[in-house]
């Protein structure tokens, strides 16, 4: 460990407070070093009540699992949780890093570990953000088997692979896709043709709206009652944290990481949902503890 960072600094810093972040922060308490924890309660699946494919939590409220998560790590003397927004940081591996909140707090740490998610950015359709979880879904992993068996929309946009989509989407019921009138005659019979090759259907008219629980309201007028409507949405990073301290990102946008989830800026880590567009609580909960576990090896001068 370096000796020339401020006395008062923390061994690390960990920016997001939902499964990810609490996942690497509950591994360096256990490791008896000082941890804390900057969140400002805006977990990416809040609007969902169930949570699923996380075994011993399935068909728990998320909620419920962040609060008993947040309880058990509390419980640890050298975890200190702070309300508020990292809105920025700066510093290094070996001259410590400084995270500034949205209130102007300053918190000095030797570690910082980026756990903040992301932000969906959904299409600016009616109906839908008020559905977001609920009717309207990204994640058939997650939902699909509580609707399995039914009529299943899917909205596409020009750059989706939506033969992929429709392939995945199918075990859990019969897919049609939906689109926004972004795309050409040309491009809509080139779809429409690949798409009964797989036993899917288009709807040519464009979705205008969506209402109820998940029906599809059309341009001509007609209505398309599903089970669920399944959209990818642009996703992005909540934080420009990354960016600041000059993290290498993916393609994607998301943080990029080595094996033992190490950004490209040593003493710097990321997990969760801002290291790997999953969106799912066990692969958020996992890389949480590797996260937390390769900057206790950092702090010990032991991460190759």
């Amino acid at each position: 460990m370096t000796n020339n960072v401020a006395p008062s600094s923390v061994d690390a810093v960990v920016i997001g407070g939902s499964f990810a972040g609490m996942s690497a922060a509950l591994q360096l308490a256990r490791a008896c070093r000082s941890v804390v924890i900057i969140d400002h309660d805006q977990p990416r699946n809040r609007t969902a009540s169930l949570a699923h494919g996380c075994l011993g939590w399935d068909g728990c409220s998320p909620r419920d699992l962040l609060q008993t998560a947040r309880r058990q790590l509390e419980a640890y003397s050298r975890v200190r949780w702070i309300t508020d927004e990292a809105s920025g940081a700066q510093g290094s591996a070996g001259r410590g890093f400084q995270v500034i909140c949205a209130s102007g707090r300053v918190v000095s740490a030797y570690r910082l570990i980026l756990a903040h998610g992301v932000v969906d950015q959904l299409p600016d359709i009616p109906g839908l953000i008020e559905r977001w979880g609920k009717g309207v879904l990204h994640c058939p992993y997650c939902h699909g088997y509580e609707i399995c068996g039914g009529s299943l929309g899917l909205l596409v946009a020009p750059d989706d692979d939506a033969l992929a989509h429709v392939r995945t989407l199918q075990q859990w019921g019969h897919v049609t896709v939906f689109h926004r009138g972004d795309r050409t005659e040309e491009a809509l019979g080139l779809l429409e043709k690949g798409l009964s090759g797989i036993g899917a259907s288009l709807e040519r008219s464009p979705l205008l709206s969506v209402s109820s629980d998940a029906t599809a309201d059309l341009a001509d007028g007609r209505r398309s009652v599903l089970r669920a409507l399944f959209l990818h949405p642009e996703t992005t990073l909540s934080s420009p944290i990354a960016h600041q301290l000059g993290c290498r990102t993916e393609s994607a946008g998301c943080i990029s990481t080595d094996s033992a989830k190490q950004t490209t800026v040593e003493g710097v880590f990321a997990c969760g949902d801002a290291a790997r567009f999953a969106g799912n609580i066990a692969l958020a909960i996992g890389e949480g503890a590797l996260a937390g576990v390769a900057a206790h090896r950092s702090l010990l001068g032991l991460l190759e």
